[in-house]
């Protein structure tokens, strides 16, 4: 059943059946080769935005990860009562749980998508393991590749906390390892619900794990002592240098938004790991005598926040329409100028459109971050039909278009995330730990969810279990990635041994990593898609 299954499903459909539609019902008489370079394009467009959303995003999710609760404490030398002001993210956690899961969630949004689809068929859809897969190689080669050559000529940045990355990457691995089990060796060709709940309570796992290696568990933990950490991981001057946040942001992604006016809007994804926040602070408790003043104080203080808050966000619009602000006319020549403002025009639809997300500022930013959710998983589902089209009309494996396309554009949120950690960071922890748990989230998360959504309805609906197209081509993926994935690694312990950090050193090396990552790359590209095709 399963070779019936796997010949009549998984092959492309023939160029004549294509939909003869753009994006709407509306019948055209393009020829394929025009229709393909369409959908190229809007594809691009559509990657163009989930940059432009997920600026918004790391905007919420900073915000969150600004939270504080208050406890109160005795004081050891007065004995009297006093409140400490204390981060409820741990710093671990929020690596994983935000950061990953968050410059993951294109992927996630798109495996998810593309399961809800295929719903009701006896086998999975392709588009989700590829894209995931493929995705954890580009966050490997080509994102690592970017972040040895970013810090400055001769500068470096290591691993402060060994314990935390061993056990990350540790769990990383074992992701692909087991879902090669489970492809080829549990059950061959076939996922059951247990073995897609399994893979989704591993994620859990990686959480409890890694917290216990933060904490210095014992038996759960691995002896490593945590190396020597500046009080400060963002330094000063890069925190409150608002030139210096402009021009950084520039360099990385025009598309990401820093405020031009305050130092308040300027946002730092990765301040959850500045030890300079107020959770030292202490203050006395408030007697009664003092609560009605304390509570006018409040009230006051929320009647200005909520201005600030409308003012921030009619200022949104204000942006997304404003062509040139004061100080960008004064940057580059006429030439420069010319190509912003096109870049603007072209991005003016989806700035438009993202203006109507909240402010950040609005519940610590958890509707921001909702709301943005809901535009990614849009845009995910617009590239999944972009992405059948493109197949169809172009006789490509949609699996190959996949781990190549697909992957490179929706894993532009972790370039940017660890491109910034790597250039504003002391050490190299959040640059590195964004890629490796990023790898894991793909595994534990992006796949199991979206095969427990399949398998859940087989096993009560269709009393069958999923079956996998291709099983054979994704497992011999898993095996190339995890080759080259081990060549990668090895490089990075060597790099320690010898130069004494994992990013930046001498250019002539950095750069020469660099491209041995992406060459990395290339053949896993290579030899996958030569599988897939039946050539190898």
């Amino acid at each position: 059943m399963l070779d019936i299954i796997s010949k009549s499903t998984w092959l492309n459909p023939q160029k004549s059946e294509c939909e003869s539609y753009l994006l709407i019902n509306v019948k055209t008489n393009l020829s394929d080769s025009t229709r393909a370079i369409l959908y190229l394009f809007f594809l691009a467009y559509c990657f163009m935005g989930l940059s432009a959303i997920t600026a918004k995003f790391f905007h919420s999710m900073e915000n969150i990860m600004r939270q504080e609760k208050q406890v109160v404490h005795l004081d050891p030398d007065t004995n009297l009562p006093v409140l400490r002001r204390e981060k409820f993210w741990n710093y671990t956690i929020a690596d994983i749980t935000l950061l990953a899961f968050g410059t993951s969630f294109p992927q996630i949004s798109l495996a998810t998508i593309d399961a809800i689809r295929n719903i009701g068929q006896l086998t999975a859809g392709g588009l989700g393991p590829g894209t995931l897969v493929g995705s954890a190689a580009f966050d490997l080669f080509p994102i690592h590749a970017v972040c040895v050559v970013v810090p400055k000529a001769g500068s470096l940045k290591k691993i402060s906390d060994l314990g935390v990355w061993i056990v990350e990457l540790s769990w990383s691995f074992w992701a692909y390892i087991w879902l090669y089990i489970i492809l080829e060796v549990w059950t061959p060709n076939i996922i059951t619900i247990w073995e897609a709940l399994l893979t989704v309570l591993q994620f859990g796992l990686l959480l409890i794990h890694a917290y216990a290696q933060d904490k210095r568990w014992p038996y759960l933990s691995i002896p490593l002592e945590r190396g020597e950490r500046p009080e400060d991981w963002v330094p000063q001057n890069n925190k409150n240098s608002e030139k210096g946040n402009e021009e950084l942001y520039d360099e990385t992604c025009e598309i990401l938004e820093v405020s031009e006016r305050s130092d308040d809007n300027i946002v730092d994804i990765f301040s959850v790991h500045s030890y300079e926040t107020r959770g030292a602070i202490y203050q006395n408790v408030p007697s009664n005598d003092a609560e009605e003043s304390s509570r006018s104080k409040i009230i006051q203080e929320e009647e200005e926040e909520e201005i600030n808050i409308t003012t921030i966000w009619t200022q949104q619009f204000c942006d997304a329409i404003k062509l040139e602000s004061a100080e960008s006319r004064k940057m580059g020549g006429f030439f420069v100028r010319t190509l912003r403002v096109i870049w603007h025009l072209m991005l003016f639809p989806w700035k438009f459109l993202f203006a109507f997300v909240p402010p950040y500022q609005i519940a610590h930013g958890w509707i921001a971050f909702i709301c943005s959710l809901v535009f990614i998983s849009g845009i995910a589902y617009v590239v999944t039909k972009l992405t059948d089209q493109i197949s169809c009309v172009t006789g490509i494996n949609p699996y190959v278009i996949a781990f190549t396309a697909l992957a490179s554009g929706t894993s532009w949120p972790d370039l940017v995330a660890s491109k910034i950690a790597a250039e504003r960071q002391i050490t190299a922890d959040s640059a590195i730990a964004n890629i490796t748990c990023s790898n894991s989230v793909n595994i534990y998360v992006g796949i199991g969810v979206p095969w427990l959504i399949d398998t859940v309805y087989n096993y009560f609906v269709l009393h069958e279990p999923l079956y996998i197209n291709n099983a054979s081509g994704l497992s011999f993926s898993l095996l190339v990635f995890f080759a080259t994935s081990a060549c990668c690694i090895a490089v990075l312990v060597l790099r320690r041994l010898i130069i004494g950090a994992e990013l930046g050193g001498p250019r002539i090396w950095a750069w020469a990593t660099s491209v041995y990552f992406v060459i990395l790359w290339v053949v896993f590209v290579v030899l996958s898609s030569l599988r897939i095709s039946g050539v190898i």
